[in-house]
């Protein structure tokens, strides 16, 4: 059992530490989740699914939800235009037992939010009302919603949608504090955050700019929000979950995580995948110890999970022994 005290609920739900793994297209999979979950991120949320892929029984999708039993409490994401299949979506995933079904409202990328889903439900608060009354009436399970300010900046309608998540049932809203046409661009605006704290009562978390932990004490001071949620401040670094500075990470300890992490991708992607799939956060790991410029891009180029292994070494980074406890997906 966790050992740290209760931070704040989500529904029924204790939740112990306010730090958490933001849900991030292609690198919130389970091997980088479970990961962070171990050091400390306090619920292990998934990347978001299509939920019109979940219905039509799509392989890779099913295989997104997958997750350890270590890593609860653990939320669903999932995104979609239609309160019907979002609904009958949500109804499906709980044969998977999820803790918590997130429904994202911020994804900013055209080919989601062009078509009303993710942040284009922010345009429609109306329907993100029936989305989360609808879900909430339905499911055994606390219902959240991620969102963004709102479209562009002159629809910023971040209030009228807190509301209507809290006012619906909705259990916990998190809040990057930027439009969907900023995208990452420009900064992020803690202001909204706090606004948003002092307008509901459900726990708030604050998402954007948190890079370091003097950010997360900065966002925790100007806000008052319930948790941060950490996303590019995560990658490559788990051990800010810890809240230890990536700074104070030994070669022994960077190698550790780093080979841990390369055998879960490996169980979970397959060995023909993960070297490939790897780099984005070998990119990210080594930017704590940098090994010469020649073994770097070495490193970022390998196409085998064995050759990378052998550069690692190579590269002061060896596989420690034993290299931790194995484990297996739930199904």
């Amino acid at each position: 059992m966790d050992p740290r005290p209760v931070a704040f609920h989500v529904g029924p739900l204790a939740i112990r530490g306010d730090l958490i793994l933001a849900p991030m297209d292609g690198f919130s999979d389970l091997p980088f989740r479970s990961l962070c979950r171990e050091f400390g991120s306090a619920i292990s949320i998934t990347a978001f699914v299509n939920a019109q892929e979940l219905l039509t029984g799509h392989q890779r999708a099913w295989h997104e939800l997958r997750f350890l039993p270590e890593e609860r409490p653990v939320a669903f994401q999932i995104f979609d235009s239609s309160p019907e299949r979002l609904l009958e979506a949500g109804r499906q995933v709980l044969r998977l037992s999820p803790d918590i079904l997130d429904i994202n409202m911020g994804c900013s990328v055209r080919c989601v939010s062009g078509r009303g889903a993710g942040a284009g439900l922010l345009r429609e608060p109306e329907k993100i009302a029936r989305i989360i009354g609808e879900l909430s009436r339905s499911l055994p399970i606390p219902v959240t919603a991620k969102i963004r300010l709102g479209w562009d900046s002159g629809t910023r309608n971040y209030l009228d949608v807190a509301h209507a998540v809290q006012e619906n049932g909705g259990a916990m809203l998190a809040l990057h504090a930027r439009t969907r046409d900023q995208g990452y661009a420009g900064e992020a605006d803690w202001d909204a955050i706090a606004a948003v704290k002092q307008a509901v009562s459900i726990p708030v978390v604050g998402n954007g700019d948190v890079r370091s932990l003097e950010d997360v004490d900065r966002i925790r001071r100007h806000t008052g929000c319930d948790a941060v949620m950490i996303g590019r401040g995560a990658m490559g670094n788990p051990w800010i979950f810890s809240r230890r500075r990536k700074e104070d990470v030994t070669p022994h300890e960077l190698a550790s995580a780093i080979h841990l992490h390369l055998s879960r991708m490996v169980d979970f992607h397959g060995a023909a995948r993960s070297a490939v799939l790897f780099r984005k956060h070998m990119v990210r790991y080594l930017e704590i110890h940098p090994p010469p410029e020649d073994l770097r891009r070495a490193l970022l180029e390998a196409t085998r999970v064995e050759d990378l292994r052998d550069l690692l070494g190579r590269a002061g980074l060896p596989r420690p022994t034993p290299e931790g406890v194995p484990y297996r997906a739930a199904a």
